[in-house]
């Protein structure tokens, strides 16, 4: 799971590069595109020796020994967890994912391997930020009051007196009429802008989506808006309640290598600086541009909000970069459809976690062991019932085991824009990431809940086990954009992430809360993540079967999934389908 992303303590207890494709084409307008029905005829249900507590620590036990390092991008890790993922999937009988056409004698050639290439930037921004203006200049220490990194391929990138001008939280959302950039042109200039939207800080739920985040108050997307106005610079202020974090995760996250994908222009049109000051640095800055922190903030949460110059303050830095590029490799699977296999329902989880590093009571190795081991061999066991089951889907299931997860999701949005199957052909993405391993639970929590008709099919499974279905407890920590199907809901494809995990059967509520405060706290991210044999993985077994009766519904029909009105994913969906 990419960091941050899991809740506050406190929360929980109140609560190829290119892929040819050789297979039969089809035109966009030709996809279906009536609305989802869940209602088809039943379906068998998976056997039982496929998915079961025994089949998902025999994976999981494989997936995070210390065997395969951590399985970190670029090492042995990498090489051994995915080898072990292509021999899996090649011993259930799944054909390879990649059909590469060649132009010479070697005709077309198939692989489990997607190559997804990638650069490592490890940056070291100067000591300071120097900011000048008409009284005292200010100087930022980095760690303490700031933190730079930057996406351009280079070996120093730096800015040099930048006009410095506050940009409210940095959005241009035409469907909530909102433009934080209206009026300025910001070109070379370094925006400041405000963590998360103005729903989620003004408890207005008018604005934007209420209290639930947004993709607009993604720090992701705040980048790339200030990139596309062509900004010098972006700097978000850190506040740790609309965060949902410490500043001490954005310090451990800003400090290591940053993995990034390769673009051909390398980087060029990303902005020179990207990074976080802390609220007090924040103020201060405000403060010496004659600005009041407290005033500006109220009057970015307010319709007709105008970006302003910050008194005439200029900003200088610079980053010196080691560049290491090297490609790594998403893994993937596909079973045929017996009669539409040119319609495709993608099952994922990224394989990737951190390796070995620094040893905490006298462990190096990383294992993530929950994160993600249980996804992936949950994966794997559904590949598994796929198998065995009597009577094969009619469209075409396939396994996406992705790279770089921990570091911004970027083995799923390299598949995204370089898809094996066609994207208005692709009916759905299952997700599976993080899954718990404390015993079956009456609940099934949907992350990003409201958003698409896949709620539908995953609250009639769920309905089969005797579950409920549960919106996200804490929508304003914008979980639904913090794994890797966002990458798919990004392009236009429904996409579920969905588990267990508010309501024990044993426990209640306040054990299961106790336990993810014990993970978050001593394991998350550390080499504590690692199997428990006391482990009781009923619970991931049952939303592994979960995950299995959608997958069949959804191959069993013949109409697509759409997203629900009002979601921000719809319109590039549409376009996909051709306008339908």
């Amino acid at each position: 799971m990419v960091l941050s992303r899991l809740l506050p303590a406190s929360l929980l207890l109140g609560m190829v590069l290119t892929n040819c494709q050789t297979r039969p084409a089809t035109t966009a307008a030709s996809a279906p595109a009536a609305t989802a029905e869940t209602t088809a005829a039943p379906v068998a249900a998976a056997p039982a020796e496929a998915i079961s507590a025994a089949s998902i620590s025999k994976y999981l036990q494989a997936v995070s020994s210390d065997e395969m390092l951590g399985r970190k991008p670029f090492t042995e890790g990498e090489t051994r967890s995915t080898q072990y993922l292509a021999d899996e999937f090649k011993r259930l009988g799944l054909q390879p994912g990649i059909r590469t056409v060649h132009l010479d004698y070697r005709g077309v050639t198939t692989s489990y391997f997607q190559p997804v290439p990638l650069v490592e930037i490890t940056g070291t921004p100067s000591a300071t930020l120097q900011i000048k203006g008409k009284g005292q200049p200010l100087r930022f220490e980095y760690k303490t009051d700031f933190v730079a990194f930057t996406q351009r391929e280079q070996p120093e990138v730096k800015v040099t007196n930048s006009p410095l001008v506050f940009a409210g939280y940095g959005v241009v959302a035409p469907e909530y009429g909102w433009n934080d950039y209206a009026g300025l042109d910001v070109k070379g200039k370094t925006v400041v802008v405000l963590v998360n939207d103005p729903g989620n800080a003004s408890q207005d739920s008018t604005l934007f989506k209420g209290r639930a985040m947004t993709y607009y108050g993604r720090w992701t997307y705040k980048y790339e808006e200030a990139a596309r106005h062509r900004a010098a610079g972006v700097l978000i202020v850190h506040d740790t309640k609309p965060a949902a974090y410490p500043w001490s995760v954005v310090l451990s996250g800003a400090i290591s290598p940053k993995l990034r994908a390769q673009t051909e222009n390398k980087g060029a049109d990303k902005c020179v600086l990207e990074g976080w000051l802390t609220l007090e640095a924040a103020k201060k800055l405000f403060q010496a541009a004659g600005q009041n922190y407290e005033q500006l903030y109220a009057a970015a949460n307010t319709r007709g909000f105008r970006p302003r110059l910050l008194g005439g303050l200029t900003i200088t830095g610079s980053i010196q970069n080691k560049l290491l590029r090297k490609t790594s490799r998403n893994v993937l699977a596909v079973l045929p459809g017996t009669t539409r296999p040119n319609e495709y329902i993608i099952y994922s989880a990224h394989w990737d976690h951190f390796g070995v590093g620094k040893a905490i009571a006298g462990d190096s190795i990383y294992n993530g062991a929950v994160d993600d081991g249980t996804g992936l061999a949950s994966l794997l066991s559904i590949a598994e019932a796929f198998q065995q089951a009597k009577e094969k889907p009619e469209r075409s299931i396939v396994f996406l085991a992705v790279t770089s997860e921990e570091q911004g999701l970027l083995g799923s949005a390299y598949y995204a824009q370089h898809p094996a199957f066609p994207l208005h052909k692709t009916v759905a993405d299952l997700n599976m990431d993080m899954l718990w391993p404390y015993g079956p639970m009456k609940d099934l929590t949907v992350i990003g809940y409201g958003q698409s008709e896949l709620e539908d099919y995953a609250r009639a499974a769920a309905k089969e086990q005797d579950r409920y279905l549960l919106p996200d407890q804490t929508p304003e920590t914008g979980m639904f954009y913090r794994s890797d199907h966002f990458s798919f809901a990004h392009v236009g494809v429904p996409s579920l992430y969905a588990s267990g995990g508010f309501e024990s059967r044993t426990g209640g509520k306040p054990a299961i809360a106790q336990q993810r405060q014990n993970y978050t706290t001593n394991m998350y991210h550390k080499p504590a993540d690692q199997f428990d044999p006391s482990w009781d993985l009923t619970g991931i077994a049952q939303d592994a079967q979960l995950y299995f009766r959608v997958g069949q519904r959804l191959a069993a029909e013949t109409t697509f999934p759409k997203w629900r009105a009002g979601s921000e994913f719809k319109e590039a969906r549409e376009k996909s389908m051709g306008g339908k």
